[in-house]
């Protein structure tokens, strides 16, 4: 079942619609349907700017182990 359209009004630099437009082409693909894979890519990569568990687990170690060597580059 597709998704129901809705039409919106926006304004962009002339180039950047370029070379949207020329990518749509090249991809033999519709200009809406880039714009609607950008909004989705945005709204994912916002979703998921929070850092991983385990990397912030790591940052937090080496936070604690090395937290004077960080107060001394600091300065």
């Amino acid at each position: 079942m597709a998704l129901k359209q809705e039409k919106f009004a926006t304004q962009a630099p002339a180039e950047l619609l370029r070379e949207v437009r020329a990518l749509a082409k090249e991809e033999g693909r519709q200009f809406q349907a880039l714009v609607a894979e950008a909004l989705v890519d945005l709204l994912e990569k916002r979703r998921n700017a929070k850092a991983r568990p385990h990397v912030m687990s790591a940052y937090q170690a080496s936070h604690a182990r090395y937290a004077s060597l960080y107060k001394t580059l600091a300065k």
